[in-house]
């Protein structure tokens, strides 16, 4: 609990998850609507409906990414603490 107090553990990480799957349900959904709107007759279109394929594709493996970038850089910070505590050990 003293590490939480003196911010040496991170929750951001588990935060990041949350928010890697709100991430991905906005891009399901924003899609979804994207393609059930290309079906009227003022937007419609087969680029639209492409684009919202896309979205549901490649949006929640962007998010993916972006997430992964944030937490690496929390991963990096953590081996550095223990690469320093070994050292003070010695």
């Amino acid at each position: 609990m003293e590490d939480f107090f003196k911010f040496r553990k991170m929750i951001t990480p588990a935060i990041i998850q949350v928010i890697f799957w709100v991430g991905v349900a906005i891009c399901v959904i924003a899609g979804l609507v994207t393609m059930g709107a290309s079906f009227s007759s003022y937007s419609g279109g087969v680029g639209v409906f492409l684009s919202g394929l896309l979205m549901v594709v490649l949006g929640p493996i962007a998010v993916r990414i972006y997430c992964e970038i944030i937490i690496l850089f929390f991963r990096m910070n953590e081996n550095l603490s223990d690469i320093k505590d070994s050292l003070a050990k010695k």
